[in-house]
């Protein structure tokens, strides 16, 4: 079984609305459909926005469905000057730039066992990014950082790119990827950008965060269908 989850309504309705055999589970106020796509075994789940949300969502659907991997789909703010609004982020590596224990150890972002960025998995990875290519989109991939924070300034962007080495930033990928990682859980985060995580970010974001949520959709029923 494959694992989908998305923070809003608009990043999962087009996966859940494809789903067939549809069985339909509530726990601790998410629901969860399961059934098939293309034959395949999938579990959606809209997890809400923000860190805590979504490792909820992700430890519940590891308990109570036993995905064999999981894929984190949604929207994103550009971190880097070569990614655009409407291009795809795939992340090879995530991170949580808010998780800071520096004071006593030195290190931002460090989340345990010395680990700052958790590696998603290559395969699953790559299988996202070539769906995303065969669509047509630019497609990145590189960190995407974590945080519960909706960057919206030129000063917080270039804090987390310096930072991290991130290209893109959001508020789930870097939570769901340490459930992930604590599990043994392979996933993959796709990110489709809807804003440049600046100043603008307050216009862009709602003018462009449903046809961004349209693409990484797309992609996800690509990757299934293949």
């Amino acid at each position: 079984m494959l694992g989908i989850i998305g923070a809003m309504d608009v990043e999962v309705a087009a996966v859940k609305s494809k789903i067939e055999s549809k069985n339909t589970v509530t726990v601790a106020g998410i629901e969860f459909v399961s059934g098939t796509i293309c034959g395949k075994e999938v579990c959606a789940a809209q997890c809400s926005p923000g860190k805590v949300n979504a490792a909820l969502c992700t430890q519940i659907m590891i308990d109570r469905f036993s995905p064999e991997k999981i894929i984190n789909i949604g929207v994103a703010c550009s971190l880097s000057d070569e990614v655009v609004i409407k291009d795809i982020v795939v992340a090879d590596e995530v991170c949580q730039y808010d998780f800071d224990t520096s004071p006593v150890d030195g290190v931002k972002g460090l989340i345990l066992d010395g680990t700052v960025k958790i590696a998603t998995d290559k395969t699953l990875s790559k299988k996202v990014a070539d769906a995303a290519k065969l669509l047509g989109n630019s497609v990145h991939c590189g960190c995407i950082a974590t945080g519960d924070t909706f960057i919206a300034s030129q000063a917080l962007k270039d804090s987390v790119r310096s930072e991290f080495g991130a290209i893109c930033g959001e508020m789930e990928g870097g939570s769901i990827g340490h459930v992930c990682y604590v599990n043994k859980v392979p996933f993959a985060v796709l990110r489709s950008i809807s804003d440049g995580g600046n100043a603008d970010s307050q216009i862009d974001y709602p003018t462009f965060k449903n046809i961004a949520a349209d693409i990484s959709s797309a992609v996800i029923l690509k990757v299934l269908s293949d």
